[in-house]
């Protein structure tokens, strides 16, 4: 069995300024050699927008286009839900493929990455964090 070719990231990002929320599709694989591209377009556009002065409310990264993710896509996934924490904008992973589903379930950060901040909030047990 031979290795697929890894499908090159593309990233289109879209602002919608009416709803307070911005837009960015993934499509190809999110590994070690692309993950940087997704992070510095999600920190360029919340950091835009602030400049703006349009604090953006939602996040919103759409995943139909994902051909595959590995650890480190996982990794940029959780410091993306820390940089939206910090901003205060909510973070929404739309159309998941069952791959992506999977590793989250598996990695235990399906609930992290998914759940509102107030809901992951109130389900924290005293002396966790």
């Amino acid at each position: 069995m031979t290795p697929s070719d890894p499908t090159p990231l593309t990233l289109t990002v879209e602002t919608e300024t009416e709803a307070g929320t911005v837009l960015v599709r993934v499509a190809g694989d999110l590994d070690f050699e692309t993950c940087d591209e997704l992070m510095k377009a999600v920190e360029w556009c919340l950091g835009d927008r602030r400049d703006a002065g349009e604090e953006p409310a939602d996040l919103r990264v759409d995943f139909s286009g994902l051909g595959s993710i590995d650890s480190m896509g996982l990794s940029t996934l959780l410091m993306i839900r820390r940089l939206t924490d910090l901003a205060g904008v909510r973070l929404h992973l739309d159309e998941r493929p069952v791959a992506l589903d999977r590793l989250l379930g598996i990695t235990g950060t399906f609930h992290h990455l998914t759940a509102p901040r107030a809901e992951r909030d109130g389900e924290r047990r005293p002396g966790t964090g």
